[in-house]
């Protein structure tokens, strides 16, 4: 685990959690593992705003022509209009929420996580973030957010609550407790994100929700950039305790070129001046390769960045490949797998 920040007992410190690994012979992609990293870090982390592939350029056309043939290469999300207690009322209830067989959605509202009241859907489970007042006249139960020793800021509440719960239903005291919460306290039209958990290459922007609720759909296509010439580290086959220095060298190379920065290029010819960066050495010598960077922007579900991991695992073979995901609520991961091995960094806020 590498501690980033500084010697300061009162301020908060981000974290990275690091984990090598090396992968099974044999992957059911049709039963991918679930608890087991990476892939468990994949279904973890529920929001995430953009997801970046990083492979070699050899990897890139057989990658492309299997996530066509899949229909996994095209992610579609919904933005539509609507208050917390329409997703608790009516058909919309029993067609998105009571339903998970039939239908399964991830929704995120507008807001800005910290700052302003943020809620979330996922696979059935409502977080509500809101502020102290707020959560004082819902009278509904949470928990309040560590502050972990930040000067200056609002205490921060968080109430979550299982709406498939069989108890969740009307006439029920605790059902009926919510209902008067989001009928008079959280009662406002927010913007929300909608993204199909069954089906990530389609859209939950159908049948109850269309007809009531008029969502917008989006079509989001991969941004695909190349790095020509760009001089790649050898990975390490393991990771030692006293080697982590020299692994986060390698993340930052791995940032570097998902940026697509000119710093990872062999005739890259940078004032020393102005950056003195070398691409890390510590496990052998560079070589030289061309890049492809896959990069999806919008709201991206679990099930989207595996079946795009697993589609980057059965074309790579022996190459290797990078694949991150950044989360709305600011944590993120990158997974590094290189032929039967495995890096994984998780970023923790």
């Amino acid at each position: 685990m590498l501690d980033i920040g500084n010697d300061n007992d009162s301020i908060p410190k981000p974290q990275c959690l690091v984990t090598h690994l090396q992968l099974s012979n044999y992957i059911n992609h049709d039963d991918p593992p679930k608890k087991k990293k990476p892939f468990s870090i994949l279904l973890h982390q529920t929001h995430s705003h953009t997801l970046d592939l990083l492979i070699p350029a050899t990897s890139a056309e057989p990658l492309q022509q299997h996530l066509s043939a899949k229909r996994t290469d095209i992610l579609h999300y919904a933005t539509l209009h609507m208050k917390l207690l329409d997703i608790i009322s009516g058909d919309f209830f029993t067609e998105y929420i009571k339903s998970p067989g039939k239908n399964d959605i991830a929704m995120l509202s507008e807001g800005r996580s910290g700052v302003d009241d943020v809620y979330r859907l996922h696979e059935g489970k409502l977080c509500l973030e809101i502020d102290k007042s707020t959560f004082e006249r819902m009278g509904l139960e949470g928990r309040a957010v560590p502050s972990l020793g930040r000067k200056h800021v609002k205490q921060r509440y968080v109430v979550e609550m299982d709406l498939r719960d069989p108890r969740m239903v009307s006439g029920k005291k605790g059902f009926e407790r919510v209902k008067w919460a989001f009928r008079n306290v959280l009662n406002e039209t927010k913007t929300w994100v909608v993204v199909d958990l069954k089906n990530p290459a389609g859209c939950g922007g159908g049948g109850v929700m269309a007809a009531a609720f008029a969502p917008s759909v989006r079509k989001i296509e991969p941004k695909v950039e190349r790095v020509r010439d760009a001089l790649v580290p050898a990975w390490p086959e393991a990771v030692e305790g006293e080697d982590y220095a020299d692994v986060a060298e390698l993340l930052e190379w791995i940032g570097l070129a998902m940026m697509i920065s000119p710093r990872v290029e062999k005739d890259d010819d940078v004032d020393d001046y102005l950056c003195r960066y070398q691409v890390p050495t510590a496990f052998g010598d560079t070589k030289t390769q061309d890049l492809v960077r896959l990069r999806w922007r919008g709201l991206i579900c679990p099930a989207f960045a595996q079946s795009v991991f697993l589609a980057g695992l059965k074309t790579a073979g022996a190459e290797w490949l990078a694949m991150s995901a950044i989360a709305f609520d600011g944590e993120a991961y990158t997974i590094l797998v290189n032929g039967d091995h495995s890096i994984s960094w998780e970023h923790k806020d």
